[in-house]
């Protein structure tokens, strides 16, 4: 295949916006903030259920504090009840051994619930605590994935901005090119490296590796409007001062 020399040197404007386009997907791919959003979404994602475990323990104790409060007043109306009967004097007299034990009886147990609800009180104000520790890292984290979803978006932006860019640079180059020679780079380049690539001090940019002496001699011979082709990585070899031939 031909093509004069000013078509191949704009070879090398195509490689350049393909080579842009590339680095331009790269980086929206691997953008820092990616990262960090898997990083903040996975701490959001441990810190819900850590709420959940703590939302499931307040409810827990508030059923046993409510519990115990139940029983503590049921304690406390049979006790005035029967503080009550026997204020009354109506009680018989061999009733009223039996009404004091119960007395007695009853102040123990409500002193033992009293006990065991300022207990479960006090576990209730250390899991408040939790939960509210948990709720406000969480609201960190929210914040902070905020920041980086408005970062990302903004990088986002910035990148698909250029990508049109040399989009639009590139479909002009495609269009002032022969459509053979833009079919001979798309070839060259599906195998991995740059469709086109200057040959400089008798190395291939693409990938820079110096021409063995009989592929040089080959490409020293050939005519100037002959496209050669690197023979290690396929890529078109557009030759100009700098190629040391």
């Amino acid at each position: 295949m031909n093509a004069d020399h000013a078509t191949q040197l704009r070879l090398l404007d195509l490689a350049g916006a393909d080579q842009a386009l590339a680095q331009l997907t790269h980086r929206r791919r691997s953008l820092p903030e990616l990262a960090a959003l898997t990083e903040k979404a996975k701490r959001a994602a441990a810190l819900r259920d850590e709420i959940v475990d703590a939302e499931t323990a307040v409810g827990d104790l508030d059923a046993e504090q409510q519990r115990f409060e139940r029983e503590i007043d049921s304690v406390r109306t049979r006790a005035q009840r029967d503080e009550q009967r026997m204020q009354s004097g109506a009680v018989p007299a061999k009733e009223l051994e039996g009404l004091q034990h119960e007395l007695t009886s009853l102040a123990r147990r409500q002193s033992s619930l009293e006990d065991d609800l300022l207990e479960v009180m006090e576990r209730r104000e250390s899991a408040d605590e939790v939960l509210e520790r948990l709720t406000a890292a969480l609201a960190v984290v929210d914040a902070e994935r905020s920041d980086l979803e408005s970062r990302r978006d903004a990088a986002f932006a910035e990148i698909d901005a250029a990508a049109a860019e040399r989009a639009a640079e590139r479909e002009r180059v495609v269009a002032s090119l022969p459509a053979d020679l833009v079919a001979l780079y798309e070839k060259a380049r599906a195998k991995g490296g740059a469709g086109a690539a200057l040959l400089q001090a008798r190395r291939c940019q693409s990938c820079h590796i110096e021409l063995p002496g009989s592929e040089l001699a080959a490409v020293r011979a050939a005519a100037p409007d002959q496209v050669v082709r690197c023979d290690n990585c396929g890529a078109i070899l557009v030759r100009t001062e700098e190629s040391g031939l």
